[in-house]
């Protein structure tokens, strides 16, 4: 791929627009996960309850994915955006001005935060339609990168809430959200190909299709994977290698760092070699981190009521971040490959079905989350939780095993990409 045809090929400052909204919308989403230890720090939450809570905004991005699809495709993508934007910043601001005082309303915010996470569903098909069949991979993995923005929280947010309270934390975030929203509203642009109106009639069709019933499971294990362990970890670090709250984000930022930056790789891999290959040996990679994870014993408890720091955290944690980090990586490779193949299948959907499929990526990321906190609360361990999801990802594999003739015979054939 020359890097100027790609230039010429469609509308960079949307893509831009598209990634930088998408990140600092991902930050927002996420947030909970690294700063629930410091919110919640003298409530007397049950860990079961933690993970709970953090899983909120996940299932709020789920549900909010189809709506703002559907929106979307009525009135344009960008309008859809600042609106979206700008709904959520009116919440920050008012858990920046009033604060969290209880589990109730940790959890309404968290839903509110749920349309942040739905911001996939106008970004990613935002900068698709600019661009031709074969450079989906790159754009949706360029796009859809803008999840490093969980790197960001779970580098910095802790750091910032130990020394200055985790309000400043929100009110960091709102400055970033409303720069952000500046430049989308001036730098994006809608695609001038006509949009295809949709309606809930045609997503109970698009149901119906087998074809977006596989890529909703793909799309479960994958981003779910990657959301749910990026809200998890954080947590998990701290119960199960005693981790203090700064130690847990910063290893939980070398975990999803790896898998945020190599998203764009993913989409790039299947570009060359093909979506469904990409994909077999990614979920093949992933239940094996998963297997590995889930029999990693807990690690020592420090002497004092204060948490390993990072340097201090016993070789079994590094080993665990080592796993993760393979899991992740595989994880946000796995994204970019969807994402190759989706528009192939279903271009002048495109943003309904991304709603559609995104939804199931946050079913996933809250049902990880919840799954770990069952595993936590009834057998007092996580070996059940990531079990069960690498049974899931080998699932997966099987499912690309039964459509890959069929896929690559027929829309595939006439696709113009590697399928």
């Amino acid at each position: 791929m020359k890097f100027e045809d790609f230039k010429k090929a469609g509308h960079w400052p949307t893509l831009l627009a598209a990634f930088l909204y998408f990140d600092v919308s991902f930050m927002a989403w996420v947030s909970l996960g690294p700063l629930i230890v410091f919110i919640a720090r003298d409530m007397h939450i049950s860990v079961e309850d933690k993970l709970s809570l953090v899983a909120v905004p996940v299932l709020g991005g789920a549900f909010f994915r189809m709506p703002l699809g559907l929106i979307a495709d009525a009135i344009g993508a960008k309008i859809t955006g600042v609106m979206a934007q700008a709904a959520v910043i009116f919440s920050v601001m008012l858990v920046y001005v009033f604060g969290l005082p209880g589990p109730l309303p940790i959890a309404v915010f968290g839903l509110s935060l749920g349309v942040a996470g739905a911001a996939f569903a106008v970004a990613l098909p935002q900068a698709s339609r600019w661009y031709p069949p074969q450079y989906q991979g790159i754009v949706m993995g360029i796009a859809g990168a803008g999840n490093m923005g969980v790197v960001l929280d779970t580098l910095f947010a802790p750091s910032i809430a130990e020394h200055y309270g985790w309000r400043a934390v929100y009110g960091l975030l709102l400055v970033m959200m409303a720069l952000t929203l500046a430049f989308y509203a001036f730098a994006a642009k809608d695609a001038p190909a006509t949009r295809a109106r949709i309606g809930l009639a045609d997503y109970g069709r698009m149901l119906l299709d087998a074809d977006s019933r596989w890529f909703m499971f793909f799309y479960f294990i994958t981003f779910g994977g990657f959301v749910g362990l990026a809200s998890a970890l954080p947590l998990y670090f701290t119960v199960h290698y005693h981790a203090s709250g700064v130690a847990a984000g910063l290893a939980v930022a070398l975990i999803v760092a790896v898998g945020s930056g190599f998203r764009p790789v993913g989409g790039y891999i299947a570009d060359r070699i093909g979506g469904i290959r990409t994909l077999s040996i990614l979920f093949g990679v992933v239940a094996l981190s998963y297997f590995g994870v889930a029999t990693m014993p807990e690690g020592p408890a420090p002497a004092g009521e204060a948490g390993w720091s990072l340097f201090q955290l016993p070789p079994v944690a590094w080993v665990a971040v080592g796993l993760f980090s393979i899991g992740m990586l595989s994880l946000g490779m796995g994204n970019g490959a969807v994402f190759q193949l989706l528009p192939q299948r279903f271009r002048g959907e495109i943003g309904a079905m991304t709603g559609l499929v995104g939804a199931a990526g946050g079913l996933g990321g809250f049902f990880l989350a919840k799954t770990l906190a069952f595993s936590k609360g009834e057998t007092g361990g996580f070996f059940a939780g990531f079990s069960f999801f690498g049974v899931l990802a080998i699932l997966g594999l099987f499912g690309l095993l039964l459509v890959k003739s069929r896929w690559r015979t027929t829309w595939g054939a006439v696709s113009g990409a590697r399928i």
